[in-house]
């Protein structure tokens, strides 16, 4: 006859055997209430909705812009819906946006083809430091100043731009990438360039006093467009440049915030 195995109890058993043993005065064993299956599972749900709760939310970075954030986020309504839901956070200008805000993205990630977990903070990081490596101040060495200062010089009411005082002559660079909308007599802005850039802003450079490009023309970031000067209505030599949201005066927004959104400190 061969040898008699082992039998293992059914589960059945196993707990009538626990409860005799409890009834008996006996140490009762605690059985565990699910399989290994069902606690992978809790777990895998666990992790699924911590990530899901991670992504709703976006830590603003240098050179980040809303329309940027939107487009590598994927929200559903682009800039315009993300504005929207953080208005309490970002305030009345959507485009001073400060390092370290917490935007709300709204739970209007695409899952189907956003990136995640470590992809995403790689793609995020590289985004701000091509961002950051795409602008460049509109001239070295001077820094600019006046944006909103009041007066009856300006037509306006205010000053519109930031001036850089600079000598004639001095070399005049595109702040990115873009496409000349106008070259030429700008009026009392003297001899003007304005260039549209692609997050749909438009840089304004004024009182030059040579032009190296011409409408429609490609440039690049920190490519040399003309040379300062004094022409138009001015007082002495320098750049008087402006960020503004159309190509037209008039639309401008503080130009110095811009440029430092984008890394650059002027």
């Amino acid at each position: 006859m061969p040898a008699k195995g082992k039998q293992r109890l059914s589960t059945s058993q196993r707990i009538a055997r626990v409860a005799a043993i409890a009834s008996a005065g006996g140490a009762a064993l605690a059985l565990p209430l699910m399989g290994a299956t069902g606690a992978q599972a809790a777990t895998s749900g666990g992790a699924a909705d911590a990530a899901s709760t991670a992504n709703t939310t976006y830590t603003v970075k240098a050179g980040d812009t809303l329309s940027k954030i939107a487009k590598a986020q994927d929200v559903d309504g682009g800039w315009k819906k993300l504005y929207e839901g953080n208005k309490d956070v970002v305030g009345s200008d959507a485009d001073h946006i400060k390092i370290g805000m917490k935007l709300d993205l709204g739970g209007a990630a695409d899952s189907g083809s956003a990136t995640t977990g470590t992809d995403a903070a790689a793609t995020t990081q590289a985004s701000a430091s091509t961002s950051d490596a795409d602008y460049v101040k509109p001239v070295d060495g001077a820094s600019g100043h006046g944006y909103g200062s009041s007066g009856s010089m300006w037509s306006s009411g205010s000053h519109t731009g930031a001036d850089f005082s600079v000598p004639t002559g001095t070399a005049v660079k595109s702040i990115a990438d873009g496409t000349v909308v106008s070259a030429g007599d700008g009026g009392a802005y003297g001899n003007e360039i304005v260039i549209e850039h692609a997050d749909g802003h438009f840089s304004e450079y004024a009182h030059l006093s040579s032009i190296s490009v011409s409408e429609g023309a490609k440039v690049t970031a920190g490519q040399e467009i003309a040379k300062s000067g004094a022409t138009g209505n001015v007082t002495g030599p320098h750049l008087h440049f402006e960020v503004r949201t159309t190509a037209d005066y008039g639309s401008d927004i503080d130009p110095i915030a811009y440029l430092s959104q984008h890394g650059v400190d002027a």
